[in-house]
């Protein structure tokens, strides 16, 4: 990298080192180059203008040029909240600020003419804009083309850095970068996909002359950034390939063997006939397994799990099985025993619930080989857990568990343990390409026969007595209720039900000796919460009440209905797996959504999503369109790609451009020895020197 673009950042014009100090506390620019790489969130066309009139038509951002004909002012709490009546020649519109009247008020000249640039929003009955940016007309510069736009923060803009404050520093950098910014890419790659240079990119997005230069610098940076995150996952893929060797699983075993031909519980669907074939082959390669096994809720991947646990058993090896809650360890535990209790396999269950005098029992089995498979959770990675000799690890939703964590999994042989990683959150191909690069993906893409599509509903307050009823008529076929709230206690903030208040209405139109109710939170003790769950798993109670602790580890085929208080409060892979409560058994069974009236655009899709589809994958589309990928995979996932540009949800055909083309740099020139691939290969080396190789766990 230029040494120009590693430059302190204190030493441009128009920063020093307060505002350097500032810059690097509040958004993380260091150098040249961190603001250089500080894009620009949108543009806005000062060039414009619009009228009252379209206001309502338009979405976003407007500019307006006529006049202020009322000013008012009054005390709202401890703050003063300013109005502004604004006309041009088609209309009216109020301004209004809620902060910095003392500011704005001297500005706000009656009969003069002002620019006024803002976003319109309907309040009540009526259009207003808050907030608005205002000039008086005679001091408005002529704009030309696109502004660019930043993200800003309270700080920085007390200290005359605001967005424009941003661009006043990019546009005065970007004057001096000519001819010093390297070039990444080779020139067959540019020619070929019609792309400008970096440098040009790192021009344009900053200053584009219109939208079309906006989009080719926006498209140049998106790719690159892309590309290279696709060929770092596909090195270290192809170093833990060389460098990783695995255990050989040469046989499937009699555990096995004995299990499929006499214990099967259920005819194995051609989806996981096909994942186990893939297991086998990675068994038998000598080189270590890491597989993601993606499959909706109730598809089955538990017994895939168990039968890989089972060929691993065969070969003389040991299996453990990690999962994010305690509740969902025992799930775990529970059905694997149901499976294998004719088998003579020992199987333990490790938490932080188990009493000192059972653990030095499991360390024991564990080291001298006597315990086959190890049920856990986070305790499965104290170091006092060793193994005799451990040969696979199957991850339950990985995403809940850090890297370096599962690190401390596969360090505990000599010979790395074999990886699967389980989830019931169906992925995105985007994110998958992107998350899970450099893993290899099974699908299980149908549900096991005699499963019967659960009806979702959506239902509003009013209908509740109907709804109620409906759940008397299911408990009364002998079937069992989950219903489940968003909160554990009242929220002053959101005026939605909250579980204890429930528990008390639906006590009462539930009450005793006709019907029994369990309630179930995570404030509870693990033993309270064990012994509410156990109940209901035995068919003692009829309705569970609860929150979202049981939205995964609970299995109860009785239970036909699932109602879900507040559903718009839920994201959509949460509606869905809760939703994976029922249905698991022959009869039917319903999901019911009850929901406010005002609902907001993004809820309503999720309620139309949810009673439309119940296939998982299309829901993860629709959830990653409208919660991002940060939020579906967690904050810690996402920080590790650390994307500047690209948005996942709407990248998709770049991600698939940038993988299909590292996929063909690196089958062309593996080692990227070519001399044109000497710019890629200096940046790929800079970047993975830069982290740590958890790809052979991750």
């Amino acid at each position: 990298m230029s040494e120009f673009l590693q430059t302190p950042i204190e030493f441009l014009k128009g920063v020093g080192p307060q505002r350097a100090e500032l810059l690097k506390k509040e958004i993380g620019i260091r150098t040249f180059d961190d603001l250089l790489h500080y894009f620009p969130f949108r543009y806005v066309d000062r060039s414009q203008y619009h009228t009252v009139a379209e206001l309502p038509r338009l979405d976003g951002y407007a500019q307006l040029k006529g006049r202020i004909i009322h000013v008012s002012e009054k005390a709202v709490g401890k703050q003063n909240r300013l109005t502004a009546k604004f006309q041009d020649h088609t209309g009216i519109i109020e301004l209004v600020w809620f902060q910095g009247a003392k500011w704005i008020k001297p500005i706000l000249k009656l009969h003069a003419e002002f620019q006024v640039y803002g976003k319109a929003k309907i309040y009540g009955n009526s259009w207003n804009i808050p907030h608005p940016e205002i000039v008086e007309f005679e001091k408005v510069k002529s704009e030309k083309g696109l502004q660019a736009v930043y993200s800003s923060t309270e700080k920085l803009a007390i200290n005359g850095l605001s967005s424009k404050g941003i661009a006043r520093l990019t546009e005065s950098l970007v004057e001096h970068i000519k001819g010093k910014i390297p070039e990444t890419l080779p020139i067959t790659m540019l020619s070929e996909l019609r792309m400008i240079s970096r440098e040009a990119a790192l021009v344009q997005i900053h200053r584009p002359t219109d939208e079309a230069t906006a989009f080719a610098a926006r498209f140049r940076l998106k790719f690159e950034e892309l590309l290279f995150l696709q060929l770092e996952m596909l090195m270290r893929k192809q170093i833990s390939i060389r460098k990783m060797r695995g255990a050989i699983f040469s046989e499937v075993g009699k555990e096995f063997s004995v299990f499929y031909d006499k214990y099967l519980p259920f005819e194995l669907t051609n989806a996981q006939k096909k994942v186990l074939k893939e297991i086998r082959k990675d068994f038998l390669s000598g080189q270590h397994m890491n597989r993601l096994l993606q499959g909706d809720v109730g598809s089955g991947k538990t017994l895939v799990a168990l039968l890989t646990m089972l060929i691993a058993i065969g070969s003389g090896y040991q299996a453990a099985l990690m999962a994010p809650t305690e509740i969902l360890a025992n799930q775990h535990f529970l059905t694997l025993v149901d499976f294998v209790k004719d088998l003579g396999i020992r199987i333990e269950l490790l938490t932080g619930s188990v009493k000192k005098k059972d653990r030095v029992q499991i360390h024991e089995g564990l080291e001298n080989g006597e315990v086959h498979i190890l049920v856990g959770t986070h305790a499965l990675l104290e170091d006092v857990v060793q193994f005799k000799n451990l040969g696979i690890v199957v991850i339950d939703e990985q995403h809940r568990f850090g890297v370096a964590q599962r690190a401390r999994m596969w360090k505990k042989n000599t010979i790395p343990p074999h990886v699967l990683i389980m989830t019931a959150t169906p992925i995105p191909r985007t994110l998958a390409m992107t998350f899970y690069g450099d893993l290899d993906v099974s699908v299980i893409d149908e549900l096991p026969p005699g499963r019967k599509p659960i009806n979702t509903v959506h239902k509003f307050e009013a209908n509740r007595l109907a709804v109620f009823g409906f759940l008397k008529n299911e408990i009364a076929k002998g079937r069992q209720v989950y219903i489940v709230y968003p909160l554990i206690q009242e929220s002053e903030a959101m005026d939605y039900n909250n579980l204890m208040d429930g528990y008390e209405a639906i006590s009462r139109y539930f009450p005793l000796p006709d019907y029994r109710v369990s309630i179930v939170h995570g404030k509870m003790k693990p033993a309270d919460k064990e012994f509410e769950m156990q109940r209901f798993v035995n068919g003692e109670t009829q309705i569970m009440v609860a929150t979202t602790v049981i939205e995964v580890g609970v299995n109860v085929p009785n239970a036909s209905v699932m109602l879900i208080e507040s559903a718009e409060r839920f994201g959509l892979s949460q509606l869905h797996q809760l939703r994976g409560r029922v249905g698991r058994g022959a009869e039917q069974s319903y999901c019911i959504l009850m929901s406010g009236i005002k609902l907001s655009k993004e809820s309503k899709k999720r309620m139309e999503t949810m009673v439309r589809t119940n296939d998982g994958f299309e829901i993860a589309e629709v959830d990653l369109e409208l919660r991002g990928p940060g939020d579906l995979m967690g904050t810690q996932q996402s920080g590790e790609l650390n994307l500047k540009i690209d948005d996942l949800a709407k990248d998709g055909q770049i991600v698939t451009l940038a993988r299909d083309h590292a996929r063909m740099i690196l089958q062309e020139d593996p080692l990227l020895e070519q001399s044109t691939h000497i710019q890629i290969r200096e940046k790929l080396r800079k970047i993975m020197m830069s982290k740590p190789n958890w790809s052979s766990i991750s």
